[in-house]
């Protein structure tokens, strides 16, 4: 029988440090499912779900001598085999992503005791442009606040189109259409 220390064998998981309930188990799963990534507890459910769908298979494949029962095996073991390795790659790059974040955060602090600890205030210039140069702060809202001295008709650049969606009309393609049907 499978029991939640054998699937943790399977899945090299230390059964010592994890100890779940199965109310505890689908908790975790659930919120496994919204969590990116590979977590320890959707392997678990994967290789309990492929490990019962392997003893399906071969139950099949005694029970009917079906070729079609020993194919589907070896393509699930294939593709339970093939998760495996990918969940492994997954957690190598994020052990290699870690490392690297250490040494980079190693890296730029300074060695304590070093008098070459200093702040620097780093602003990008914002470039002024003619749109910026019109455009005054209020001080007390905080919202930016046109320029009184420029005219409505170049804040209010609009296209008219007739319909605010930007949908434009074709009732003159289709009229060009039926004048063409009508005259043949």
């Amino acid at each position: 029988m499978l029991t939640f220390d054998r699937i943790c064998l399977l899945t090299r998981i230390d059964c010592a440090t994890t100890t779940l309930s199965m109310a505890t188990f689908f908790e975790e799963l659930w919120g496994s499912v919204f969590t990116p990534g590979t977590t320890p507890t959707l392997l678990v459910a994967t290789n309990a779900s492929f490990a019962a769908l392997q003893l399906l298979l071969l139950i099949l494949l005694w029970a009917t001598y079906s070729v079609h029962f020993l194919v589907l095996s070896i393509l699930s073991a294939g593709l339970w085999y093939a998760i495996n390795w990918f969940a492994n790659e997954l957690q190598i790059e994020h052990a290699k992503a870690a490392g690297k974040e250490e040494q980079d955060k190693r890296e730029k602090s300074p060695e304590p005791g070093s008098d070459t600890e200093t702040e620097m205030d780093t602003q990008s210039p914002v470039p002024e442009t003619a749109d910026t140069s019109q455009v005054k702060t209020a001080s007390t809202t905080g919202r930016l606040q046109p320029d009184a001295s420029i005219p409505d008709d170049l804040l209010r650049r609009r296209r008219s189109l007739g319909d605010s969606s930007g949908y434009v009309s074709t009732d003159s393609e289709w009229e060009k259409v039926s004048e063409g049907g009508t005259r043949s």
